[in-house]
């Protein structure tokens, strides 16, 4: 990758934290209502897994969406209008925090139910084989779901039809409501969930962006020149807790453990990377930092000035013109 390539990169993440720190603190002005899952820490793999597909694959993502939303091109101003309920939102105010959708850009949706969306992925990519169209669907989880019968159908059926969809397992070690205990043997067995299927498995670093990139980008070329599905399980870790209602660390983490997880920040990992290599310095970055800091700043003022959805909207569909 050249320079351009990595400060894109870099640039991403950044907007991905930047927006998420702001979402934490508009929520603690009771600017946002309702849940607010946080993707802080795990931005590798939402920017280096989409940075491998073309505008024509889908995505589709749990309810930890907005970096994966941002990682597609969703305007920013449009997200932050949508987590404050706003009319101008993504979804006009009707979806919230955990069920984003950005049709325009193949950004199929957020959805709260835990696995629910992973017969959907596997659903968009029946459609598009059935239609003979070049597309391939990325489908973002985490582990908690893989204990949920449906996750298994949809594997099922994938590897039946040779369809072309990329599971992608966001571990993050702490499962959705499970104990310590089980979150640690989820950590340990996740790909094994996969191979009874006779579904291919790969792992990856998930802090490190470039190394999700380079392998989402191996594996897309095998779907699209032998459809069929693929399941990657990137390790990554949460630097918040579960939602705003959690902890800092939860109730189940140290901070000592949280402190020592965050040496490997993937924004630091790539800035680390690119310094040492000399493709760019400290300085070049600050340009970076302050666009990003505006555009964020930007898109809360465009959220606080929008006006909330008029009464009669309850009986409007979302696109309704």
């Amino acid at each position: 990758m050249d320079r351009q390539d990595l400060l894109s990169l870099y640039r991403q993440m950044l907007l991905i934290r930047r927006f998420e720190e702001k979402s934490a603190e508009m929520y603690a002005l009771a600017k946002i209502a309702g849940f607010l899952h946080l993707y802080i820490g795990q931005e590798a793999v939402a920017v280096g897994a989409i940075a491998a597909i073309g505008p024509d694959d889908y995505v589709i993502s749990s309810y930890r969406d907005h970096g994966h939303c941002l990682a597609r091109g969703t305007d920013p101003c449009l997200v932050m209008a949508e987590l404050f309920g706003k009319a101008t939102g993504l979804c006009k105010g009707k979806g919230g925090s955990m069920h984003l959708v950005d049709a325009a850009r193949n950004f199929m949706g957020g959805y709260a139910i835990v696995g629910g969306h992973l017969p959907l992925a596997t659903g968009l990519a029946f459609a598009a084989r059935y239609e003979k169209r070049q597309q391939i669907v990325l489908c973002f989880f985490g582990e908690g779901a893989l204990p949920s019968g449906h996750a298994h159908e949809a594997f099922n059926l994938a590897a039946l039809w040779k369809l072309p969809v990329i599971f992608i397992c966001e571990n993050n070690r702490y499962a959705m409501g499970t104990p310590v205990e089980r979150g640690v043997a989820l950590y340990a067995n996740v790909t094994e969930t996969a191979r009874p299927h006779g579904i291919p498995t790969e792992r990856v670093d998930g802090m490190d962006v470039l190394a999700v990139r380079t392998l989402v980008c191996d594996v897309v070329q095998r779907v699209r020149a032998s459809p069929g599905p693929c399941f990657i399980e990137a390790t990554t870790y949460r630097f918040m807790g579960h939602s705003m209602a959690d902890p800092a660390h939860g109730h189940y983490r140290t901070k000592e453990e949280v402190e020592e997880e965050r040496k490997r920040d993937p924004l630091t990992l790539l800035r680390q990377t690119m310094v040492a290599n000399h493709l760019l310095t400290e300085a070049d970055l600050k340009p970076v930092e302050r666009e990003v800091a505006e555009l964020v700043a930007s898109a809360v003022k465009f959220a606080d000035e929008s006006p909330f959805p008029p009464r009669e909207a309850l009986y409007e569909d979302v696109y309704h013109e």
